[in-house]
């Protein structure tokens, strides 16, 4: 419980960190003087739920009775259909076959990089773990 409140924090943090950027990136780069607080406040709890629920579903990860296969099916399910949900829902995406279809390659796509990103450091971490063992 202490882990996911943690957690929870984090991604809460990290979520409103992103919502204030790409606001910020929004009103600068689109020379908007104004914006729209209801749509302002929409993304903002969005973002934050996202940031959220992406680190939160790595829990799945400290579940050492499944296996890493059991483990990146589950987040990846978790992660994928709760963004798209909440992607098509406020609009990030079009409700348009052509760009979810783009829009879950280039999801996939980022997906396998940042897994494949953890798995080699996790691996090189153990392996040096592993040495330090062998040296005592």
């Amino acid at each position: 419980m202490k882990i996911f409140l943690y957690r929870s924090i984090i991604g809460i943090l990290i979520g409103s960190f992103l919502s204030i950027i790409v606001t910020s990136c929004i009103i600068y780069f689109g020379h908007l003087h104004v914006i729209n607080g209801e749509s302002f406040l929409k993304n903002s709890f969005s973002f934050i739920f996202c940031g959220w629920f992406l680190i939160v579903s790595s829990l799945y990860f400290e579940l050492e009775s499944l296996r890493l296969s059991q483990q990146t099916a589950l987040h990846f399910v978790t992660v994928i259909v709760l963004y798209f949900i909440l992607s098509l829902g406020i609009g990030w995406i079009p409700f348009e076959w052509k760009s979810i279809i783009i829009s879950v390659a280039i999801f996939i796509a980022i997906y396998i990089v940042i897994w494949v990103c953890h798995y080699l450091y996790f691996k090189k971490l153990a392996n040096k773990m592993n040495e330090g063992l062998k040296k005592m």
